[in-house]
């Protein structure tokens, strides 16, 4: 399931941003690669132990504790700190799949990456290139949002980020273990409390049909979920 989720930051909020960013010391990305990975990635990252790096993701991550799409969609156990990443002119990142298994920054905690996920942060008219291209059942699905809007998606699926041949792209990037592991399941999940959604504005939430679907729902939650 790949599911955009626009504005998680505004416009004006992705603009402040990128201006803090601009102005922060970076190095190089390939330095939090993995072995085959590094061989393909060509970016600048911000330190995840930067003042900055933490600030920024603490706000993201306030703001995603705050949008139903993305509870919705990633229904989350634990989320990777944001991090950030620059691409210049000539900077990419190859076909490549995230790691399975990750540490939480400064602890002993260990999470699975269900999810991966990618938050844009320059308008999509300043810069060439840049495509986040996602394989999936289907083939490669292109993905180039505005500033301020989130893709979410598997993380066992193959990926990269095509050459920027003209100007600057800031994205800010993390990962979810879910509750519930399987993604058919969250997909399925994802529908049906999509579709509860909209029938509770038609008709009300006490509706004997909302009342049906929404325990269903749980059921199904309370059957899949790992805790």
């Amino acid at each position: 399931m790949l599911i955009c989720i626009e504005e998680i930051l505004r416009s004006d909020e992705a603009e402040d941003f990128r201006r803090q960013l601009a102005a922060a010391t970076w190095e190089d990305g390939v330095k939090s690669a993995g072995s085959v990975a590094r061989l393909s990635k060509h970016n600048q990252q911000l330190a995840e132990s930067q003042p900055l790096a933490i600030s920024l993701g603490n706000e993201i991550l306030r703001r995603l504790g705050n949008s139903p799409e993305f509870i919705s969609a990633a229904l989350p156990a634990k989320i990777y700190p944001p991090r950030f990443n620059r691409y210049g002119k000539g900077d990419a990142y190859g076909m490549h799949v995230d790691g399975a298994l990750m540490r939480m920054p400064g602890t002993n905690i260990s999470m699975r990456s269900d999810l991966s996920a990618t938050l844009f942060l320059s308008e999509p008219d300043t810069y060439e290139g840049g495509v986040l291209e996602i394989e999936g059942a289907t083939g490669a699905q292109s993905v180039k949002l505005n500033a301020g809007d989130m893709v979410l998606y598997p993380s066992n699926s193959l990926h990269r980020v095509t050459p920027v041949s003209e100007g600057t792209r800031y994205a800010s990037f993390m990962w979810v273990e879910s509750f519930v592991r399987e993604d058919s399941a969250r997909t399925a999940l994802y529908d049906m409390d999509q579709a509860i959604q909209s029938l509770t504005l038609a008709v009300g939430a006490n509706d004997a049909n909302v009342l049906k679907l929404t325990n269903v729902y749980h059921n199904l939650l309370r059957h899949w979920a790992e805790t």
